[in-house]
């Protein structure tokens, strides 16, 4: 059976080019939108892309929907769904427009990948997600151990996440130099650290209690004194294997080498919630704990900019709307602060005056002729 097109690679290699060249995408992303078309491939026969037909799209689209998902055993998520439609979309609008392929395939043809109307707005629907408090990632911090140099990083290593705000993957690649502990500033550089979209920015430790700063900078101390670590080793080194008197791979200190991803630090992190005896929250629900902490204690604007800015968002405005949700609970909280009595089952249980009914008909009547 056929496993690929000759025809079809080519084109999709001049395709890979331009998302990377053109659109600047990255490489990860550029392998997911590889994976989407793979499917949609199979899905076909490997026919040639030239010979496209919106039936084509419409069994495609089928077969997502019916589709099982290998590891957890349940149909494919909406968002999962929508992600690998918008990108065929996106794939066959551009072969559209390329020598060979827009005499059979016009622009129109792409819309036939998008989802229903229901199921996108079910995959794009924002849903509250648990986020942890400051006082909660506290707990964590105070209940792991700290006598070994393995479990001084992984402590340092959740406290540094809380105190900088910064993302896993920026923090797998920060190296001592990067921060400065007397200024208590952290320099991610795109050079050389893993920043989202290569930002460079300057960054400076959040107001989240000296317990959490102590902990850092004697992390950090600990590094430069005790274990000769220079300005260009990593801030969190990777663990270093050994074999152990049975034979077996074991645990032999700190390396002198960063993680090449942020897996370990993820791993770290349920293993020391799970041992608190809480749920795993994952390090970038620290950001969002950040957001809403700063929603809370800044005075003014321009001190919810600077906590925005801290945060590397160029916008308050994403602030707002990616990390800062109101939970459920702060909601009705809020709500019931706002209701004349102080609590809204009170106002809620107060009927409305028939006068002032009345008035709000006349109004709406007034207003519609």
């Amino acid at each position: 059976m056929r496993k690929h097109h000759p025809k079809n690679e080519r084109i999709k290699r001049q395709y890979f080019a331009y998302l990377e060249e053109a659109k600047r995408m990255s490489t990860q992303s550029t392998d997911q939108v590889a994976a989407a078309i793979a499917g949609f491939e199979a899905s076909t026969g490997y026919r040639d892309f030239a010979h496209f037909h919106i039936e084509q799209a419409r069994k495609y689209k089928r077969e997502l929907n019916d589709a099982i998902h290998s590891g957890t055993g349940r149909p494919l998520a909406k968002a999962t769904i929508r992600s690998r439609l918008m990108a065929l979309k996106a794939f066959v609008h551009w072969l559209a427009g390329q020598p060979g392929y827009k005499s059979r395939i016009s622009y129109s043809d792409a819309e036939y990948f998008n989802p229903s109307a229901n199921d996108g707005r079910v995959a794009t629907a924002r849903r509250e997600r648990p986020v942890p408090s400051v006082d909660q990632i506290c707990h964590v911090v105070r209940c792991m151990k700290a006598g070994t140099d393995i479990e001084k990083r992984d402590r340092a290593l959740i406290a540094f996440t809380l105190l900088s705000g910064a993302r896993d993957d920026a923090i797998a690649s920060l190296c001592l130099r990067h921060v400065d502990i007397e200024r208590r500033i952290i320099d991610q550089d795109a050079r050389t650290v893993r920043t989202k979209n290569r930002k460079t920015f300057k960054s400076w430790f959040f107001p989240v209690g000296r317990e959490i700063e102590a902990i850092v900078v004697g992390w950090i101390t600990f590094l430069r004194q005790e274990r000769n670590f220079g300005p260009d080793d990593p801030l969190f080194p990777a663990t270093r294997i050994g074999v152990g008197a049975d034979g077996l791979f074991v645990q032999a200190g700190l390396d002198r080498r960063h993680w090449k991803n942020a897996d370990a630090i993820r791993r770290i992190f349920r293993i020391s919630f799970e041992a608190a005896g809480l749920p795993y929250f994952n390090p970038h629900s620290f950001r969002k704990t950040l957001a809403q902490l700063g929603q809370r204690i800044c005075p003014t604007p321009e001190a919810l900019k600077a906590w925005s800015q801290n945060l590397g968002h160029e916008q308050v405005l994403t602030t707002f709307t990616s990390y800062g949700e109101v939970s459920g609970s702060r909601q009705a909280e809020i709500l019931g602060s706002l209701s004349p009595e102080g609590n809204i089952s009170d106002l809620s249980a107060t009927p409305l005056d028939p006068a002032t009914i009345q008035r709000v008909l006349d109004h709406l009547k007034r207003t519609a002729a």
